[in-house]
């Protein structure tokens, strides 16, 4: 899901990426969906067809079941609009929107899928803030079940087949760079699971990372620093609020 980026202005200083689930909301939205099943859980059978690395796949069954039992488009708008924001994140919203209009493109990666996000967005206000939203595309067909399709394919062993990230984040910053005739001067990433590993490993010395403190993307960055020294080139930033996240935001937006 993305339009042509060349709508953007190409004055941006900086370029910001967010993950989504329990980095811009404090849960993950696959399993806030399956409290709209019936007895808020799935069947054992459907659990049991889940097989490491087809993540994408076990969700469009459990998209087709949902539908299945009765659980239309506005339950499942409805339980999105109920998730929680991450600590602070709304202040980190509200920081990027009143910032001059040449500082921030902000971006937003998941491997959750586009109704999802855009239902949370929309509610919480925040939908504006988004230049382009990258995620499983996802749409009601006319027998009222949510269809999701993968994101892409791609090569990468690391992750999961239907979404690698950090193809996502070389080639978005490789074709603004052209379109706008300049690089950023930043690029900031803010995530934390293992999928948002692999996307911070091609920032580079200027960039920062900013992996929620103690989750999955933290240890793997500590443990890449640990093992490899000098390999993860990156600044890491470990946030718990994003409040932690203004603040070296705005420190760097002075230099």
């Amino acid at each position: 899901m993305a339009s042509n980026s060349a709508s953007i202005s190409s004055d941006k200083r900086f370029l910001i990426f967010f993950d989504f689930d329990e980095t811009i909301v404090d849960e993950t939205s696959d399993d806030v969906v399956v409290q709209a099943a019936p007895g808020q859980h799935l069947p054992v059978w459907l659990k049991d067809t889940y097989q490491p690395g087809r993540y994408n796949e076990y969700m469009q069954r459990v998209l087709a079941y949902l539908a299945e039992q009765g659980v239309t488009e506005s339950d499942i708008r409805a339980s999105m609009e109920k998730i929680p924001a991450t600590p602070g994140m709304i202040t980190l919203f509200q920081f990027l929107r009143t910032r001059p209009p040449q500082d921030f493109e902000v971006v937003l990666l998941s491997d959750s899928n586009t109704f999802f996000i855009e239902a949370w967005l929309r509610r919480a206000g925040a939908r504006p803030l988004f230049h382009r939203i990258f995620s499983n595309p996802a749409t009601f067909n006319r027998d009222g079940r949510l269809v999701m399709r993968p994101f892409h394919s791609h090569d990468c062993i690391r992750c999961p087949s239907n979404m690698c990230k950090q193809v996502v984040v070389r080639e978005y910053v490789a074709r603004r760079t052209q379109e706008r005739g300049r690089p950023y001067q930043r690029v900031f990433y803010v995530g934390d699971g293992a999928n948002d590993f692999c996307p911070v490993l091609s920032l580079g010395p200027r960039d920062v990372a900013f992996p929620r403190r103690d989750f999955p993307m933290h240890r793997l960055i500590t443990e890449t620093h640990e093992a490899m020294p000098g390999e993860f080139k990156a600044v890491t930033v470990p946030w718990s609020s994003g409040e932690d996240v203004v603040q070296r935001l705005r420190k760097l937006v002075a230099e």
